[in-house]
């Protein structure tokens, strides 16, 4: 008979939690965080401590310091272990790179660190408890180094359009903390936020805006760039974006119901039926009573899309009329970009009264258009872009909402 032996399992080793804390590279007065373009490397310098006010310190004890290329895979200097020592959480002084690291190309025998194969002059710094600079046991930090070759200087800035315009007018505000990447020669690929000064070598560069995750957020102008830089090369990039939502409109369904008809006059009654506003047969429909308004916004279907696009318009009209939206207001209205919408601009934006205006002519112009109508899909467009309004999601906002990043 064969006895079976059982083996209780054995625990598998749990990894280490990530090193609390922050490092940050510095010049030599050792008093700004995050000062991250040098003109020499002699000019960096690290320092460590809480990544803010009131957060967990660096654990206490000594540390190895590394240099590499922004991606890792290339080492460019090491120091010898204990180079850094950390006391109550806080680096015990300010390190300069070239005096603590050796060049890799040397073997490891000469102070410095070798130039970084990055077209940018990127740097990454490595401070870790492990001299095999495991991820949980290291913190890092980017720096860019100016000297060593030809560049050129590029500003990279966001704003908040509020006028949808593409351009920074007075008194639009920055925003800070915007994605871009940047892509160029030799496989460069940098992720960075706004606002950013940066002095790249000379060559060819794709710059690309990130989209925000939140869907309300609208770029207002073009999001990428292309750009060959030249020694002494000047470049500003200022890219828009705005946000829309609410714009205090009320859609049909309230503008038929009791509530609704309560504000509707015999002036907003004779003003509708100037309009040349549809039925689903695409006759003429001029409301007499506010009870045959309600059944006409009610009973509206796509059959006929004049019908319908009618019926918008007639809802945005009544907004305007009665002060609850303001003809002026911009909407974000992009489906209107084929059809040269008068009063559209390039971004996708039109004031509400360009809007209606353009609504109107297409009602007057094409009474029926049912399916195979060639005048359908742009009368359509229109509707969405009123329907959307009327709901209150497409309107420009006056100040910025939140906004967050996936890339």
């Amino acid at each position: 008979m064969v006895v079976g032996l059982f083996l209780a399992p054995t625990a598998l080793p749990l990894d280490a939690p990530p090193l609390p804390g922050a490092i940050f590279s510095t010049d030599s007065t050792c008093t700004d965080v995050n000062l991250n373009i040098f003109d020499d490397k002699e000019d960096v310098y690290i320092d460590g401590g809480p990544a803010h006010p009131g957060a967990a310190g660096l654990p206490d004890g000594s540390y190895c310091v590394q240099v590499t290329d922004p991606s890792g895979q290339s080492v460019l200097g090491m120091s010898d272990p204990g180079a850094v020592t950390v006391a109550d959480g806080e680096f015990v002084q300010c390190y300069q790179l070239t005096s603590i690291l050796k060049t890799a190309s040397s073997g490891f025998t000469v102070p410095g660190f070798d130039d970084t194969p990055n077209p940018g002059g990127e740097y990454k710094v490595w401070v870790s408890t492990d001299c095999n600079f495991d991820n949980n046991s290291t913190k890092t930090d980017n720096f860019q180094v100016k000297a060593g070759c030809p560049r050129a200087s590029v500003s990279v800035t966001t704003f908040y359009d509020t006028n949808a315009n593409g351009v920074r007018d007075a008194g639009e505000q920055d925003i800070v903390g915007w994605r871009f990447h940047v892509y160029g020669h030799d496989n460069l690929q940098i992720k960075r936020e706004t606002p950013r000064l940066a002095y790249p070598r000379i060559g060819f560069y794709t710059m690309v805006e990130s989209s925000a995750r939140e869907s309300n957020w609208v770029h207002t102008n073009p999001g990428q760039l292309e750009c060959t830089l030249d020694e002494y090369d000047t470049m500003f990039v200022d890219w828009g974006n705005v946000s829309i939502g609410a714009g205090g409109a009320n859609a049909g369904a309230f503008w038929a119901s009791k509530d609704g008809q309560a504000l509707i006059t015999t002036d907003d009654l004779a003003f509708l039926s100037s309009l040349y506003l549809r039925k689903a047969t695409g006759a003429d429909f001029n409301p007499a009573t506010t009870k045959a308004l309600s059944n006409w916004l009610v009973r509206a279907t796509d059959t006929n899309m004049a019908y319908v696009l009618s019926v918008q318009l007639a809802a945005m009209q009544l907004n305007v009329r009665h002060t609850l939206v303001n003809g002026s207001a911009l909407v974000y209205a992009p489906g209107l970009l084929l059809y040269g919408t008068v009063g559209l601009n390039s971004a996708g934006f039109i004031s509400i009264t360009d809007l209606m205006s353009a609504a109107a002519a297409e009602i007057q112009a094409h009474a029926l258009t049912t399916a195979g109508s060639p005048d359908r899909a742009g009368q359509e467009a229109l509707k969405d872009a009123l329907e959307d309004a009327n709901n209150n999601k497409n309107f420009t906002q006056s100040s910025p909402s939140t906004f967050s990043f996936s890339d």
